[in-house]
Parts: C-alpha cells; sequence; structure tokens
C-alpha cells in the first residue's frame, strides 16, 4: 500500500508542476496566433466566456457563440497576424497588432496596425480595447469604401449592406463587391 502512495503522490506532485498557467503575455501570443492559424478551440480556450471589443465609439460583447460568427467574417478575408510587441502591465498587456487581409489590402491600408490594451478576468482574455492605428490613411480607406458602397447600390443592389454585415455571408459579398468593382474598373 506505501509504494501505491507514494507512486500517486509523485504523479500528483510532477501533475501540479505542469499545469503552470500561463502569463498574459502567453495567453494574448496564444490568442492571435489562433486568429492567424484559424483555429477557434484555441480561442476559446484563452477568450472569457463574456468578451468585450471596444473599438472607437462600439463596444461590442461576445460570447463564444459571437465571437465564433465574427471569427468566420474574418476568416473570409484570409486574415494574418503578427503581433509587433507586447506588454504586460498588471492586470493589462499592451499590445501592437499587425493585421493584414484581403479588405485592407482593397482599402489600401495593408497591413493594418493597432495598439490594443488587452484586460483579463480568470487568467482569460475579457476586453480588448483598440487604442490607435499606426500609419492608416482614413481618408484613402473612407474614400475606397464608400466608393465600393456607392457603386454596388447602383450596380449590384443584391450585395447592399455588405459593409455592415458582420456574418460570413457579409464578408463573402464584401469580397465579391470588391471582385466585381474591380473587374468593372481594370486599367487596360
Amino acid at each position: 500500500m506505501k509504494p501505491t502512495i507514494l507512486i500517486l503522490s509523485l504523479l500528483f506532485a510532477l501533475t501540479a508542476c505542469n499545469t503552470q498557467k500561463p502569463t498574459h503575455k502567453e495567453t494574448v501570443a496564444t490568442y492571435y496566433q489562433a486568429f492567424d492559424k484559424g483555429n477557434f478551440n484555441k480561442i476559446k480556450e484563452v477568450a472569457n466566456d463574456s468578451l468585450t471589443i471596444v473599438s472607437g465609439d462600439f463596444v461590442v460583447p461576445y460570447n463564444h457563440a459571437s465571437l465564433y460568427e465574427m471569427f468566420k467574417w474574418d476568416s473570409i478575408f484570409k486574415s494574418s497576424y503578427e503581433i509587433i510587441e507586447l506588454e504586460e502591465k498588471g492586470n493589462e498587456v499592451i499590445a501592437i497588432i499587425g493585421q493584414k487581409n484581403l479588405r485592407n489590402a482593397y482599402l489600401e491600408n495593408n497591413p493594418l496596425e493597432y495598439q490594443v490594451k488587452i484586460s483579463f478576468s480568470s487568467n482569460k482574455i475579457s476586453k480588448i480595447e483598440e487604442l490607435e492605428y499606426e500609419g492608416t490613411d482614413w481618408s484613402i480607406w473612407q474614400t475606397k469604401r464608400d466608393t465600393l458602397v456607392s457603386w454596388v447600390k447602383v450596380n449590384h443592389p443584391e450585395l447592399d449592406g455588405f459593409v455592415n454585415d458582420m456574418t460570413m455571408n457579409g464578408a463573402m459579398n464584401y469580397l465579391k463587391a470588391i471582385e466585381l468593382y474591380e473587374a468593372e474598373h481594370k486599367t487596360p
């Protein structure tokens, strides 16, 4: 009986040593790497059941189901993410993220680089707040977006509303609108 207790105690001690919680920086790295690799299960592991994303005046709460919808929207644009900088400050991480995708390329801001503040609850990401964008030319972004939206309303009304449709179908319509617009406006 004593050898069994000794073996069980040893196994318990070894298991306890291997269950160290990741640092907040490691959790953020896992989150963006999972987006980059298209691994939603990994995102769920590090995202709180309730995750809020703040972008300017928009505050959007997500649960895992709605986060999955946003993930699918993002994946249609073939997004890739690069962590440029990570700095841990108490219970928060400040990160600079580089995001490349087909939408950003059309809007002539690829990669899109932005700084975020990431907060945690129970060692999981609970809030991502966009702080500032670095080197983004919003006038080009807005002009390209507005021109595309106006052109779609006239030429392909079946796609109208794509710019505000944050579903997978909305992203597919966005790419279809870009494709149709560029095909018609191709320079010989």
